[in-house]
């Protein structure tokens, strides 16, 4: 997986500009104000050229002080504190030195030793090149802070991926074993047109699934395109015990849910209600906006959930723990719904008093991208047919 470049602050996206920016406004600020002192002051004119060799000693000075700081920050605390100060009194040293023998050309007759002047300049340029000196190693740890945070947020955003890539990864070989399971019962059983049928759409299944990014988000709309290819297949196993029915919200067609969310789902229902009892069930998939929130529910008319001590139930499934099943199923969505949307969705279980069992989630409403939404292929069926939804809201019939 490939990783992302580091993305400063605008600013100091351009490093070396954004260094060349704050000299020129640093030094400037200081000429300025030193400028407005000597005049406030009564100064000659000529004073003014004292105050220009100076703002440039400082400047010059800096420049250098930025080569030896670039290679003490990535020393050893100790090192780099140490060597710092060091550094820093020879440059206030020689910048005071420099000031005063400047001011001691322009005033050979004043009455002020070299020396007095030298102590008198040295807490000015101390004061100077001392927040020039704080303001370096604030905005450079500062990068290296941000930096540091960028790259710690790409990794979690890299791993919640990877996360979500191998759950959905589970989904295919969890799915093929159920199929080619059926696949083998036909081909013992002599049925080859049933099981070449079921390779057909099987085939297709899988080329639709693989259009798809594992870690990727599909529409509403193609989640119900791909359920339908594989209830084509499920429906070679159950013929008219297998009942369905699509009620989608035109408004939620175009949401955006995470790829193969629902087919664990249906699965689950074929399982333990379709095939469970011998006029079979119906199976019921709906999608609906509620605010700002995609509702999606998955019900059947099976017998509900029921604890079986003989063997493998629904109640278990439900709870995640299949003891005779690979283990996928409700509790790879409960994974991949707390990796996409973390504590941001409802992952929610019902079974009435009088049976069936429901799945309602919940999760933030995502509209697809226009262009793309455009291009989605219609999903087949009785299009024109419209029916009221449990809500009392006018819903498509697919």
């Amino acid at each position: 997986m490939a990783v992302l470049p580091f993305q400063p602050a605008p600013f100091f996206r351009d490093k070396n500009r954004a260094f060349w920016r704050l000299q020129l406004i640093g030094w400037g600020g200081a000429f300025v104000l030193r400028v407005a002192s000597a005049l406030a002051n009564s100064q000659p004119l000529d004073f003014l050229l004292v105050i220009l060799i100076t703002v440039i000693t400082g400047f010059s000075i800096s420049l250098i002080l930025s080569v030896i700081y670039g290679r003490l920050i990535t020393r050893r605390p100790l090192v780099t504190w140490g060597a710092t100060a060091l550094v820093l009194s020879a440059a206030v040293s020689l910048y005071a030195f420099i000031d005063s023998w400047v001011i001691s050309l322009y005033r050979p007759d004043s009455e002020m030793g070299f020396a007095q002047r030298f102590v008198g300049v040295i807490f000015y340029n101390l004061t100077l090149l001392g927040s020039w000196t704080g303001l370096y190693y604030a905005i450079n740890f500062f990068l290296q802070v941000e930096e540091q945070t960028d790259r710690l947020e790409r990794l979690q955003a890299q791993a919640t991926g990877a996360q979500l890539a191998m759950l959905r990864y589970q989904l295919n070989p969890h799915f093929l074993f159920n199929t080619l399971n059926s696949i083998s019962t036909l081909v013992l059983l002599k049925q080859t047109e049933p099981a070449n049928a079921m390779l057909t759409r099987l085939s297709s299944f899988l080329r639709h699934t693989l259009v798809n990014e594992p870690g990727g988000k599909v529409t509403v709309a193609e989640e119900v395109e791909t359920l339908k290819l594989y209830l084509e297949i499920e429906r070679m196993r159950f013929e008219d015990r297998l009942r369905t029915e699509f009620r989608i919200d035109p408004s939620a067609a175009n949401a955006c849910l995470p790829s193969l969310l629902l087919q664990p789902l249906v699965e689950n229902a074929i399982k333990y209600a379709v095939s469970a009892q011998e006029e079979g069930a119906e199976i019921s998939i709906g999608a609906q906006l509620v605010g700002q929130r995609l509702r999606i529910t998955v019900s059947d008319t099976g017998p509900g959930l029921q604890i079986d001590a003989g063997g493998p139930s629904r109640f278990q499934s439900a709870m995640g723990s299949r003891p005779s099943s690979t283990g996928v199923g409700l509790s790879n969505i409960r994974d991949r719904l707390a990796q996409a949307y973390g504590q941001d969705h409802r992952f929610e279980i019902r079974t009435p008093a009088d049976g069936g069992f429901t799945v309602i989630i919940e999760i933030p409403y995502e509209l697809a991208d226009t262009e793309q939404a455009q291009a989605l292929p219609r999903p087949p069926g009785p299009a024109d047919t419209r029916r009221p939804a449990p809500s009392e809201q006018q819903t498509l019939e697919l």
